[in-house]
């Protein structure tokens, strides 16, 4: 089963648009944000997916009115982070900001993915035999590379799209 990442919209429309082409075209079952999608405008055209959308507020969405609302109206599972899940029976943890996923492992034995955002860089490493994934930003804001990700939960392995 393949699931798409996406991390730091920050209210760039037009990505937002490409993004969920590439998430259709590919077929993927289940799309993971990971925040900072910073306007509910944005999280509002996730709704043309034709998969669920599950995520994490980010440091840029707290505060942002009309988010949380979007997100109910849709049936997107966002909540604040983590956000542990379990999809085909992998255990995955979804973070916003990085700083508490070791505390959080050591804590939790179970988990087979870490997912996250913030850092506007790609990770994609195995610690502890716990996939860590972050596929960068989406925006463009940082690094001027935009890219999603696909991530196979029967393999673990993940791969980026630039766009």
């Amino acid at each position: 089963m393949q699931i798409g990442v996406v991390s730091d919209t920050h209210n760039n429309l037009s990505n937002i648009d490409k993004i969920i082409s590439l998430f259709n075209r590919e077929k993927v079952s289940t799309v993971i944000h990971t925040g900072d999608i910073a306007n509910a405008n944005s999280l509002a055209k996730f709704s043309k997916l034709d998969s669920k959308l599950i995520g994490v507020y980010g440091n840029n969405d707290r505060n942002e009115i009309g988010i949380k609302e979007i997100a109910q109206n849709n049936n997107f599972l966002f909540q604040e982070p983590p956000n542990v899940l379990s999809l085909y029976s992998k255990d995955i943890a979804i973070f916003h900001e990085p700083d508490s996923i070791d505390d959080f492992l050591l804590q939790n034995k179970n988990i087979d993915v870490v997912i996250h955002g913030h850092t506007h860089r790609y990770r994609n490493e195995v610690k502890n035999r716990v996939l860590i994934f972050n596929p960068g930003e989406s925006a463009g804001m940082q690094k001027g590379n935009n890219a999603i990700g696909i991530l196979d939960l029967k393999t673990l392995k993940a791969k980026r799209i630039f766009f």
